[in-house]
């Protein structure tokens, strides 16, 4: 097992201050945020983040991913790109970009349910998957596709079917402990087995259902917050434990969006939880 951190997760450092950071931490690798963003002061997960790279101009900066990311030591976990199904051009660049930089993976994002009827939104994406995993063939590189909520693949069983009779050795499946608390958590053993092949990447952070203030009724609204891995529903060690008895031993990346810890204090500790976990998990499995 490997253990990697997703940069957008990691808003505060540079890209050159990222790889550093966790290179001397002791991450096996890292998993570069790859798109155009707002600005934001100051930097935030989702905005401004300074460990971005931006997808405009992306194939002007590939050697300096390269060099940065190859001179802390660190390896490609793949890469968080945010270029939809259906666009095409995107689509194709953040491929073309994987295979120049050897990174091996990159994630494809998914309609959110908001755009349309279901029905007709699957049936798109599996128009658009078939002519990706083509050209990902063609590339040598995998497309990954995120169990996230409120798209049409939240759960590892609406991913199946969007994705079933393609290639696994070029399309993917990332499953993301922390999302499958807000929408899609099916049984970890289950799961890992429907996807069989499939099963290509995991990412890992946790979270919470937050109760609000009764209304007038008393009915209580509940809304989800991100967690810290050791505080959040999920059970990260009981997950790991999960994938190891499955006989999972890729990439885990971490992309913790709490910040109950400093950042650098944050990865740290994630980086020794999980390794803990994982040691836990093998040796229980003998």
């Amino acid at each position: 097992m490997k253990f990697s951190v997703f940069t957008c997760s990691t808003p505060e450092w540079t890209a050159a201050e990222a790889a550093r950071n966790l290179a001397d931490q002791g991450w096996d690798g890292v998993e570069w945020r790859v798109t155009d963003q707002a600005d934001a002061t100051p930097p935030g997960f989702w905005a401004g983040n300074l460990a971005t790279w931006p997808a405009t101009g992306l194939e002007g900066r590939l050697d300096e991913i390269a060099s940065i990311t190859g001179d802390a030591g660190l390896e490609f976990s793949g890469i968080g790109a945010y270029a939809r199904c259906d666009d095409h051009a995107g689509v194709e660049k953040m491929l073309r970009a994987t295979a120049a930089l050897g990174a091996g993976q990159v994630r494809v994002t998914m309609f959110r349910l908001e755009l349309g009827d279901y029905r007709d939104l699957f049936d798109a994406a599996r128009a658009d998957l078939a002519w990706a995993v083509e050209l990902a063939s063609e590339l040598s590189v995998k497309i990954l596709i995120e169990l996230h909520h409120e798209t049409i693949a939240a759960s590892a069983s609406s991913a199946l079917r969007l994705i079933d009779g393609f290639d696994p050795r070029h399309i993917g499946v990332i499953h993301d402990l922390g999302n499958l608390i807000i929408e899609g958590q099916e049984q970890y053993a289950s799961a890992f087995q429907l996807l069989g092949p499939y099963l290509a990447h995991v990412h890992v952070k946790n979270a919470v259902w937050v109760a609000g203030e009764p209304d007038a009724d008393g009915i209580v609204p509940w809304h989800s917050e991100w967690a810290p891995l050791r505080t959040g529903q999920a059970d990260v060690r009981a997950y790991v434990a999960a994938l190891v008895a499955h006989g999972y031993d890729g990439w885990i990346t971490l992309e913790d969006f709490s910040t109950v810890l400093p950042l650098e204090q944050r990865t740290r500790d994630n980086l020794a939880f999980i390794r803990d976990a994982y040691a836990r998990a093998v040796e229980a499995q003998g």
